[in-house]
Formats: C-alpha cells, sequence, structure tokens
C-alpha cells in the first residue's frame, strides 16, 4: 500500500503515542514537529544507502562556463538530486573522476552519465523502507512531543534495526558486483 508522506508522519506519532494529523498545517504541536522533520529526515534517509527504488542515471547537460581549476567541464546536475554514485561516460555510468563543487558537477570528460540518487515520491516507496523511515520518524519526534530521552534512545536503537533490514531486503534485488580489473585474475590468464 503506497503511503503519502502524511500517513508515514502519522504512523510514527502513533508509535510515540501521540496524535495523528490529517495535515502539515492542522495547528498541533503533532503537525509543526512532522513538518519541520519530515523533509530532512526522509532525505537523509534516502542518501545513506544506494536504494534501488531511488537510484537513476542521467545524461548531464553540460554548462557554458568551465570550473575555475582542476576540470576542463561542469555539468548541472538534476534537481531532484542528493547524492552521487558515480559517474562515466558513453554507455558506461562509472569509471570517470569527479567532484562535485556548488551544486555542480565537474569533470574532463565532455560528456556525463552520472548515477545518482534521486528523491522519489512517497507513493514509490517499498514497504521495507516505509517500514524504516517510520521507525527513524518516531525517534525524531520522540524529544520533542514527550521528551522522553531513554525512549528517544531505545526508537533510534530499532530504527538502526529497521534500516539494516531495509538496506538488506533492497541489496538483494540486484546482481552481485563482480571483481573487475583485479590484478591477480589478469595474472591467471
Amino acid at each position: 500500500m503506497a503511503l503519502s508522506a502524511i500517513a508515514l508522519c502519522s504512523r510514527a506519532l502513533l508509535k510515540i503515542g501521540a496524535s495523528t494529523i490529517s495535515s502539515f498545517d492542522d495547528g498541533t504541536a503533532e503537525a509543526e514537529v512532522a513538518a519541520n522533520l519530515y523533509p530532512s529526515v526522509r532525505d537523509a534517509l534516502l542518501s545513506a544507502f544506494p536504494w534501488s527504488f531511488a537510484t537513476a542515471q542521467l545524461k548531464l547537460a553540460r554548462l557554458a562556463a568551465p570550473p575555475a581549476a582542476d576540470f576542463a567541464h561542469a555539468f548541472q546536475l538534476p534537481a531532484d538530486f542528493l547524492r552521487a554514485l558515480s559517474a562515466g561516460t558513453g554507455g558506461q555510468g562509472r569509471g570517470v573522476a569527479y567532484r562535485i563543487a556548488e551544486n555542480r558537477l565537474h569533470a574532463d570528460a565532455p560528456e556525463i552519465v552520472l548515477t545518482y540518487i534521486f528523491r522519489p515520491a512517497e507513493a514509490t516507496f517499498p514497504p521495507f523502507f516505509d517500514s524504516a523511515l517510520i521507525a527513524r520518524l518516531a525517534a525524531e519526534f520522540c524529544i520533542p512531543l514527550t521528551e522522553n530521552t531513554s525512549r528517544a534512545e531505545l526508537l533510534f536503537r530499532l530504527a538502526a534495526e529497521e534500516l539494516r533490514a531495509a538496506r538488506l531486503t533492497d541489496s538483494q534485488q540486484d546482481t552481485p558486483p563482480a571483481f573487475q580489473d583485479f590484478s591477480l585474475i589478469a595474472a591467471r590468464g
């Protein structure tokens, strides 16, 4: 079942025994805490791991002005960009040296294919990520709403366990990476 941002926050609020919300503009303490903490917690959790549902590849648009130093070209990062995973050229999504500075990608290659983490719509989050996000939100909401630090510590430990389980589930949806350009394999001929 696809959950909205409000539904995710409401489930986290239920976990700490607080009232649910129907909008971020409810005017309650719960709505204010959720509205202020939800975006940064969501983005931090999305950025923490190369989730398969939040990974994309895109050929970047090259900017007219080159970087001031070190690289020959600058490229515009996508609007939904959260974190770079790799950069490549042609049909490859990796293998190019790059640096991200001033919200642009700098590289010597004349064209770049960026593999990156983006911010997907909440409705596309898989259930295992929903569960990890709800657990983390509950931990984050606990101190501002209940002022109970020992309960918050327990919730943070539970959130870490949920995150580990979600990462494991997500990592099983891909072919395991193989060694490439490993000198011992090449020596065996």
